[in-house]
């Protein structure tokens, strides 16, 4: 008897929840993680079902993302499971009881407590309440209006985004500013908010909330911005014309500008230009340059020898890994001053000897 006796306690399957009665409100649900405890050396099947569960209450039994109603443990170990009970809107005020059975093997009895308060409950939820992105992102969350009153509900949308950001709440794909939602339904929203042009790196916080006469739901959701990349290549005057004589050169200060949130490194200067032509830049590259501060270079723009006289494009380019910022130049090549008093006196010179020819000759 006494083996026997010892026997029977190493098979024993124990059902194991900490919570075994809970007080809630009409329209809520309730979660238990349930364990089956093999107190045995062998394998067990143990078949799990729930009774006695009231009238218009549903429920899920769930190991593993499955519903279950047998489940395998080895012995001296254990297995959970999950059981989640919906509670309906219209309930009267009670103690309700039921019981997860392992039929022959175990009982767990459950009590839930519906008390009257709170019928009529919403909820705006979200499984994402944070992101990240620059500031020309437009963050998009999906949130889930549920309306957990027993009556129809109107519900009024609103924001506390900070100034300058824009919260715009969608449905269907459709802009809307308020929204119906049936007792004991969920709604599927989409907010996207976008922030200013020149915002800040940091984290803004944007309550969301979903009102109606008697309640008002909110739900805090969070952009972090990360800061933005903008350059601008220009000169102090903005200016982009120059000349420069035959085989000349000219020297033009240019300006490198951070104009986005975020530090630029690692900045490198090239060109394009004309056959025969030649840019060169002091620095050649920049290490840094810090959100709305600017670095100098000295760019000289050398004319090809042969080059015609006439107007001519010389394009200069900043650029990072991030991005980049060109400015087109306009050059126009212009013939030296003593190649002009050369040409007038050639011209003089010409003049002259006609007017000699003619002097001498021209009575014969």
């Amino acid at each position: 008897m006494l083996l026997c006796g010892i026997q029977v306690k190493a098979q024993g399957v124990i059902l194991y929840t900490p919570y075994t009665q809970i007080a809630v409100s009409p329209g809520e649900s309730v979660e238990y993680s349930i364990e089956v405890i093999n107190k045995g050396t062998a394998l067990r099947n143990v078949p799990l079902s729930v009774q006695g569960m009231p009238k218009g209450w549903t429920y899920q039994l769930k190991s593993g993302g499955w519903n279950v109603g047998q489940i395998a443990v080895l012995g001296g170990e254990r297995k959970t499971v999950n059981l989640k009970v919906e509670i309906p809107f219209v309930v009267n005020k009670g103690l309700y009881r039921f019981q997860v059975v392992a039929p022959g093997i175990n009982t767990l009895p459950l009590v839930i407590e519906v008390k009257q308060e709170g019928t009529s409950r919403s909820e705006l939820s979200t499984n994402i309440p944070s992101m990240e992105g620059h500031s020309g992102t437009t963050f998009t969350f999906n949130v889930d209006l549920r309306n957990r009153s027993g009556d129809r509900q109107v519900y009024v949308l609103s924001s506390e985004a900070p100034r300058g950001w824009e919260v715009v709440f969608k449905s269907g794909g459709k802009y809307i500013s308020s929204i119906n939602v049936e007792s004991g339904n969920t709604e599927k929203l989409t907010v996207e908010v976008t922030p200013p042009t020149n915002v800040a790196a940091g984290k803004y916080d944007i309550p969301l909330y979903a009102s109606t006469s008697t309640n008002t739901a909110s739900l805090t959701i969070s952009a972090t911005i990360k800061g933005s990349y903008k350059i601008e290549l220009t000169t102090p005057t903005g200016l982009l014309s120059t000349s420069v004589p035959v085989g000349g050169e000219k020297n033009i200060e240019l300006r490198v500008k951070n104009v986005g949130s975020s530090a630029l490194g690692d900045i490198s200067l090239e060109y394009t230009a004309p056959s025969g032509w030649e840019v060169s830049f002091e620095p050649k590259k920049i290490a840094k340059i810090d959100a709305g501060q600017y670095a100098s270079v000295k760019a000289t723009i050398k004319a090809d020898r042969k080059a015609i006289p006439g107007d001519y494009v010389v394009n200069m380019e900043a650029r990072t890994q991030e991005v980049s910022s060109s400015a087109s130049f306009r050059v126009s090549v212009k013939t030296p001053i003593l190649y002009g008093w050369i040409g007038l006196a050639v011209i003089a010179l010409g003049i002259y000897v006609i007017y000699y020819l003619f002097k001498k000759y021209g009575r014969r």
